[in-house]
């Protein structure tokens, strides 16, 4: 049975909406420098998450 982390989609898509809220709440709650190292969390989220959940099985 194929499992769900097969789609590109689904991978890209979950690291996504997490980036998503991670940069949210950096925007909105944090300041200074400890944004600027929230942001650069969520965008490797984005560039990391699908490698990881590729090899998941």
């Amino acid at each position: 049975m194929p499992s769900i982390f097969d789609s590109p989609a689904v991978r890209y898509g979950i690291s996504l909406v997490n980036a998503g809220v991670i940069a949210a709440i950096a925007i909105v709650l944090l300041t200074g420098t400890i944004r600027w190292v929230a942001l650069g969390i969520a965008a490797l989220e984005v560039i990391v998450t699908p490698q990881i959940l590729k090899h998941a099985d």
